[in-house]
């Protein structure tokens, strides 16, 4: 099994520095801001050769009771020491300790775990004088590092390697979180119940929830079985209207979202069932769209209607999708309840079916067919002067996404329109329900691909939009 190491301590002392660095990537938001990890981050690890999952815990605080919002980070680090094997207990060695550093102390004394007491910034000339001050913490002596510069990364981890031995771990092949899982993404605005979502899913309060808009900052990875299948749930940060992003930290937190999308195999879109479809709704969708993911809808919330009004409100909402949203009609929507439980696992259901569909491969022989069908049907269009676009063959040359290459005569001068003809007879006729196409158009053996997609006639949507 893979050891859980947590990462503790006080705000602002850099532990997010310190587990992206033992990650070897910028995993987690770094700030100077207090409080900015609020949910458990997780990722895979490898400590000489031990496997390790790494969680990156909120700042642990005293004198924060009867706040709500605070009090559920303080829940999270609290269950992440609980479950934890090995706790890399995190001090800013620059500053004298405080009463949080104390409180953390005592409640990590308490969990009766193995803990290595880490001296952060311990570029500080002073930190011979400095370093004898942590022996308070009685954790004995403490490993320097300075996470920023990678500096005494080497010593943290061969002392973590001597404990996970301690411990009974055995060093084999790294199994990296979630790498071979489906990767589904949840997407919305602030407050549609993303959060919420996921925690409906796996049964348990797993992911910090709040009435208030922007609890989420970090892209927030969940390994899950569900049906004999591995899953990887993405909560994402709420995305807002442009010009209501803050700059800063909010701004690192939607491009952890766009991140979040170029990395999933699916994407679920929550709209709020009570405010129905907005335009930033539908900026999100041609960004998820333009990337060629597999998207499902999901109209959550809807546990507020009752009886005819329920019946009623389901249709209103299917015209409004169909006339706001009409450049992917073959996304599939789905009603759901994440504070009732109800429907959610529909989405797994749906999702893994859509993954099946972006793997999908079609005969060359059936394509040939239906090409000399749909041409017949409708001849292609596009002239200029004398010239006249043709399409002369087609093949499927990847998946994930579908993609499909239809060597043309000029299709520089193809209607917009044609394209999207050809993809809608391709779907009538193959299925690819759930998932984006990617359609090329090139002359033969052109090497410069042509990319129509279903939205163009509208401008890309990119994250200068979002």
């Amino acid at each position: 099994m893979s050891a859980i190491i947590a990462i503790v301590g006080r705000p602002n002392v850099g532990k997010s520095t310190l587990f992206n660095r033992l990650v070897g990537k910028r995993h987690a938001i770094e700030s100077a801001i207090a409080g900015t990890t609020r949910d458990r981050l997780i990722h895979s690890v490898d400590i000489e050769g031990y496997p390790g999952l790494l969680v990156d815990t909120g700042g642990l605080e005293l004198g924060k009771a009867g706040e709500d919002l605070e009090d559920k980070v303080q829940d999270q680090s609290k269950i992440a020491i609980q479950e934890a094997d090995l706790i890399l207990f995190v001090v800013d060695v620059r500053a004298e300790l405080t009463a949080q550093d104390f409180y953390a102390a005592e409640l990590l004394r308490k969990s009766k775990k193995n803990v290595i007491l880490v001296a952060n910034k311990a570029d500080n000339p002073d930190f011979a004088d400095l370093r004898f001050n942590l022996y308070e913490l009685h954790f004995g002596d403490p490993i320097a590092v300075t996470a920023i510069h990678a500096d005494g990364l080497d010593e943290l981890e061969s002392r973590m390697a001597e404990d996970l031995k301690k411990l009974g771990f055995k060093k084999r092949e790294l199994e990296k979180l979630g790498d071979d899982s489906l990767k589904i993404s949840f997407l919305g605005r602030p407050n549609v119940g993303k959060s919420t979502m996921i925690n409906a899913i796996l049964g348990e309060t797993r992911l910090v929830t709040s009435a208030t808009p922007g609890t989420t900052r970090d892209s927030t990875h969940v390994p899950f079985k569900y049906k004999d299948e591995d899953f990887t749930l993405v909560d994402t940060a709420g995305v807002r209207r442009r010009g209501s992003i803050e700059k800063g930290l909010e701004k690192y937190s939607i491009l952890r979202t766009f991140q979040a999308v170029e990395l999933s195999d699916i994407c679920v879109l929550l709209l709020d069932a009570e405010e129905g479809i907005t335009k930033q709704d539908c900026h999100v969708s041609e960004f998820i769209l333009n990337e060629k993911k597999g998207l499902i809808l999901v109209l959550n919330k809807f546990d507020q209607f009752k009886g005819e009004e329920k019946d009623q409100r389901e249709d209103q909402l299917i015209r409004e999708l169909r006339h706001k949203m009409d450049y992917i009609p073959w996304a599939p929507v789905v009603f759901t309840s994440a504070l009732k439980q109800k429907n959610v696992f529909h989405v797994l259901d749906l999702a893994s079916e859509i993954r099946k569909e972006r793997a999908k491969k079609i005969p060359q022989s059936e394509l040939t067919i239906w090409l000399s069908q749909v041409l017949r049907k409708h001849p292609p269009v596009g002239t200029r002067g004398k010239r006249r676009f043709s399409v002369l063959s087609v093949e499927q040359s990847d998946t994930n996404p579908p993609q499909f290459v239809f060597n043309c005569n000029w299709p520089e001068i193809m209607h917009f329109s044609y394209g999207r003809y050809l993809e809608n007879e391709l779907r009538n006729a193959f299925g690819f329900t759930g998932t984006a196409l990617q359609l090329i158009f090139r002359k033969p053996h052109d090497e410069g691909a042509r990319r129509p997609s279903v939205t163009k006639g509208r401008r890309r949507a990119s994250s200068s939009d979002l």
